[in-house]
């Protein structure tokens, strides 16, 4: 008799990210782990990236091979071919990368019309993910970008012609922002011809320069009600256009387009997290790990090389704290997920009069055991998974 597969873990895919904090400039809404770049010697981080990877296999005896690599940041795109190549070897040589790995590189449209892309196609990489975030220079200047929409443009033709897959972000719901300008900027987007478009509403985190000016009261956030008409347009002009929302931000030409290391979080699987601040899941002996690597990028290098580890040690997840990821993950993405995984780490049954009122409403669908949230529904995505959370 065939054992049931765990509810979570590395056959729901396998991927390792790799997060560079370095950037030339750092916009005023960004709230991720970057610093600036400057002129600073980028050798020392890569070994220790490399050495991070290594470090990772002796805890991960029975991990096959990668799904997935994906270089995120920051603007990984700094990075030399060489260099990205030294960190993929790593990988390589740890665990090993199957055949037809999807690998992703960030980038910014200044970094792709000055980039070595025919380079960082033989270094590995499959699959490049631009950020555009707009196509008018005013909002470009406003979101602190250092390109115009003339150079964005360029440069997604120009990653066009070397990778099949392409990718770009767009940042939307900004201040004054109208439903007819954005649904222009939107179909220029799409005019764009990349298979893959990630739409975010802008938000203003605490602590950066945006959040810090709402405080002030020198910059007024889109209300939500407005917000949410601008992301009800949005699935109807994607829809129209052949890019349907395959997760609550997430739009593909097909599924083959579709981001696979993104799924992975989605689906539940397991990732290695390297470089300063990388997050990490992982599944050792049935149960579930969260890593996180030192943030500052001296004191993870030293980290490296004193312990040659840079997730430290991990937190074991609960089980509680499992079903509650599993199901706020799954919900976002429109394949669903099966309600039977969250029961089984739960150990007890997702409350069904709820789920019935969600179906009713129109907000979710439930086929057989699998519940997926309805384009409706997904607007409500956050308080749909507090209201089923175990």
């Amino acid at each position: 008799m065939t054992p049931t597969p765990a509810p979570f873990g590395p056959h729901f895919g396998f991927g390792l990210y790799v997060h560079w904090p370095y950037c030339t400039r750092i916009c005023p809404y960004c709230d991720f782990n970057v610093y600036a770049a400057k002129d600073r010697d980028s050798g020392p981080l890569v070994e220790a990236i490399a050495a991070d990877v290594h470090a990772h296999r002796p805890r991960m005896p029975d991990h096959g091979a990668l799904d997935t690599i994906y270089f995120g940041g920051g603007t990984p795109a700094l990075l030399r071919p060489d260099e990205m190549g030294t960190i993929l070897l790593a990988a390589a040589e740890a665990f090993g990368i199957k055949r037809g790995a999807e690998i992703t590189l960030e980038a910014n449209p200044n970094d792709v019309l000055r980039a070595d892309l025919v380079g960082l196609q033989r270094a590995g990489v499959t699959r490049l993910s631009i950020g555009v975030q707009s196509l008018r220079d005013a909002s470009l200047a406003f979101l602190g970008r250092d390109h115009d929409a003339v150079s964005a443009a360029e440069a997604v033709s120009r990653a066009l012609k070397v990778f099949p897959s392409v990718s770009i972000d767009l940042i939307y719901a900004r201040p004054g922002q109208s439903p007819a300008s954005w649904e222009m900027e939107l179909k220029d987007a799409l005019a764009l011809g990349a298979p893959h478009l990630s739409l975010y509403e802008l938000t203003f985190e605490p602590k950066t320069p945006f959040g810090l000016a709402v405080g002030r009261g020198d910059i007024k956030p889109m209300e939500d009600d407005a917000q949410a008409d601008l992301y009800e347009l949005t699935q109807s002009v994607t829809q129209a256009a052949g890019m349907p929302a395959y997760e609550v931000s997430n739009h593909a030409a097909s599924p083959q387009h579709q981001s696979r290391h993104n799924l992975i979080y989605w689906r539940g699987g397991d990732w290695i997290g390297v470089g300063p601040g990388a997050h990490g899941r992982i599944t050792v002996g049935g149960s579930r790990y969260a890593s996180e690597a030192e943030r500052r990028p001296e004191p993870y290098i030293a980290n490296i090389q004193a312990l040659q580890n840079g997730w430290g040690n991990a937190a074991k997840l609960t089980e509680l704290e499992i079903s509650r990821e599993l199901l706020a993950m799954g919900l976002r993405a429109g394949e669903g997920i099966d309600l039977r995984r969250i029961e089984t780490v739960a150990g007890a049954p997702l409350a069904k009069d709820k789920i019935d009122v969600f179906v009713e409403k129109g907000w979710a669908e439930m086929q057989g055991a699998e519940l997926r949230l309805t384009p409706a529904g997904r607007l409500l995505a956050d308080a749909i998974t507090a209201a089923l959370s175990p």
